[in-house]
């Protein structure tokens, strides 16, 4: 009997251990260590894409995150941003000097057109932007002569500890125009647009953290005008990053640095009219889990990147179930190929998204 009971026991821990395993849905990737936490990942198709991080590097893939080379390095720069048109077009924010130490560039965004093999300088017209750390390009469709063409707006905004600045260009990214945030805001850490003349950014109040509350700022005239349409109630907060798996249904990562350690309370924020209204939903108790990256697959099912492990939801945000998602995961994306999604992520560790079978 003692025998069986242990070939018993041997079998419950195996169909355990397939379970679980079958449910992980994030892998690790061997990728380059790195102290701190690493900003942003970009990928053009399910195999070619790059990541940035604050020592000035920039790597590249072009088998889907098994392998990484380090295609571009520049002592001095904090690469915080990243975005691509194509697998030749892109751009790279840094985000700039006077905020982290060993930082001495002073360019707020580059401009590559050979894959990231080389990177220029982005000249533009208006007031001095001091960093970048958020990137959006919409890609937008028109008639050119009979036939349909595409020209696509790129959208920089910046940057933690403010000043709160955009770099805009509506023509390719020929040319760009720079310009401060009108209303609140003091920093400003993610943009999502929708179309060329809508969209929204994660900000903050102040500067000073201690008197700050998070904010979210909606533009509908190409980010010439921002409206408020969410402030947080508490001192000690920002927003931070913002999915939006349906033009509908959004979500935001609200940061919480607060240093009495009995406010333990995380929470995001919702909406499910656009943009208009946002109401505020609780993820855990931990006042060490403050959070960063955000992401969704679709209305219901997303994730959750927090310093010191990452979240799961696939109720809209109602409950969370606490994952391994590296430690300060701080960017999340997902992508839609006809019915493929595929995903990766970036922190102190570079994650893919690996789909439940």
């Amino acid at each position: 009997m003692k025998k069986l009971n242990v070939i018993g026991i041997s079998i419950v821990i195996f169909i355990l251990s397939s379970t679980l395993t079958s449910a992980q849905t994030w892998r690790k990737l061997q990728t380059e260590p790195y102290r701190g936490k690493q900003d942003d990942i970009c990928f053009v198709s399910e195999k070619i894409g790059w990541y940035v991080n604050g020592y000035g590097k920039i790597f590249k893939t072009v088998d889907g995150g098994e392998q990484w080379k380090l295609q571009f390095e520049q002592r001095g720069s904090f690469f915080r941003a990243l975005a691509f048109v194509d697998s030749l077009h892109g751009y790279v924010g840094t985000v700039g000097t006077d905020y982290f130490p060993n930082v001495t560039d002073t360019i707020p965004l580059y401009k590559t057109t050979d894959g990231g093999k080389s990177w220029h300088p982005v000249s533009y017209k208006g007031p001095y932007v001091k960093g970048i750390c958020a990137i959006d390009i919409v890609k937008e469709q028109f008639i050119n002569h009979g036939v349909i063409g595409y020209r696509h707006h790129i959208y920089a905004v910046g940057r933690v500890g403010g000043p709160a600045m955009s770099i805009i260009s509506n023509d390719n990214g020929e040319t760009f125009v720079s310009q401060p945030f009108t209303g609140n805001a003091r920093m400003a850490f993610d943009v999502k647009m929708f179309d060329k003349r809508e969209g929204f950014v994660c900000s903050a109040t102040n500067e000073d953290i201690s008197q700050s509350n998070a904010l979210i700022l909606q533009t509908k005239d190409s980010g010439k005008t921002w409206k408020e349409v969410y402030r947080s109630d508490r001192p000690f907060e920002t927003t931070w990053k913002i999915s939006f798996p349906t033009r509908k249904v959004g979500y935001a990562s609200i940061q919480s640095y607060n240093p009495d350690p009995a406010v333990k309370q995380q929470r995001i924020i919702k909406t499910t009219n656009g943009g208009e209204t946002w109401v505020e939903l609780n993820v855990c108790e931990d006042a060490q889990a403050r959070q960063f990256g955000i992401g969704f697959i679709d209305e219901n099912h997303g994730y959750l990147g927090t310093m010191s492990s990452g979240y799961e939801t696939k109720d809209g945000g109602n409950s969370w179930t606490k994952i391994d998602l590296g430690t300060a995961c701080n960017k999340i994306r997902f992508y839609k190929e006809g019915e493929q999604t595929y995903g990766y992520a970036i922190g102190v560790q570079v994650l893919k998204f690996v789909p439940e079978k």
